[in-house]
């Protein structure tokens, strides 16, 4: 296993999260702001790093990869490994660093308890989780992994996670990330619903590749 990889994503998964979840807590820009922040990250870390790692930079994504074929099981388990800890040193350094960092833009479902105009159920946040997570997954497999977007793959890919974001980020707060929630999690010690953000985007990562190499992948590719 190549030490540059876990590098690469531990970096790469770091800003994702102190950038990203940073942005939330602060309120910077409200619901836009929050989805270019994380939108631009992913798309400057694929350009500056998936020569290296191939940006994962989430661990749903990864497994996305293992169920495809497209990783080995012991790289995969490096990559799950160094973006967990990249998203937990994330959220530490946010408590640290942030005047009021209030709860760490910890992904939780809107409920009226918590402010929201409305309540979204457990089984709605699961939901929304799979079916974004699918979104976003089956995009990097359609750009990036088949090759046919060329160098607008990382665009491609930025702008499916701020469309998921715009949509999801009133509902769930759109996490499509389980190294995404835990950091936040923790340091906070939110854990409420946090179970669906591990399953939700698991299963829709899952998907997204089973609907790639049963369905679009070219029979010629690799």
């Amino acid at each position: 296993m190549d030490t540059k990889n876990l590098v690469a994503e531990f970096v790469g998964t770091f800003a994702l999260i102190f950038i990203g979840a940073g942005a939330v807590a602060i309120g910077a820009g409200g619901l836009i702001g929050a989805a270019f922040a994380h939108g631009f990250v992913v798309i400057a870390f694929i350009y500056a790093y998936g020569h290296i790692s191939g940006t994962h930079i989430n661990p749903a994504v990864t497994l996305g990869f293992l169920i495809a074929g497209e990783i080995e099981f012991v790289v995969a388990v490096g990559y799950w490994i160094v973006q967990f800890l990249g998203g937990i040193l994330a959220a530490v350094l946010l408590n640290v660093v942030l005047p009021d960092p209030s709860d760490l833009g910890v992904t939780i479902l809107t409920t009226e308890a918590n402010g929201g105009a409305f309540t979204v159920t457990a089984t709605q946040g699961l939901i929304i989780e799979i079916i974004l997570t699918f979104f976003l997954v089956n995009t990097i497999f359609n750009t990036a992994v088949s090759g046919k977007a060329g160098n607008f793959a990382g665009l491609a890919i930025g702008l499916a996670l701020m469309f998921c974001i715009v949509m999801g980020g009133p509902l769930t707060r759109a996490s499509l990330n389980p190294a995404r929630t835990l950091g936040p999690a923790i340091v906070s010690g939110n854990y409420t619903d946090i179970w669906l953000y591990f399953v939700g985007p698991c299963v829709g990562a899952i998907l997204a590749a089973l609907f790639y190499i049963g369905v679009l992948k070219d029979k010629g590719e690799a």
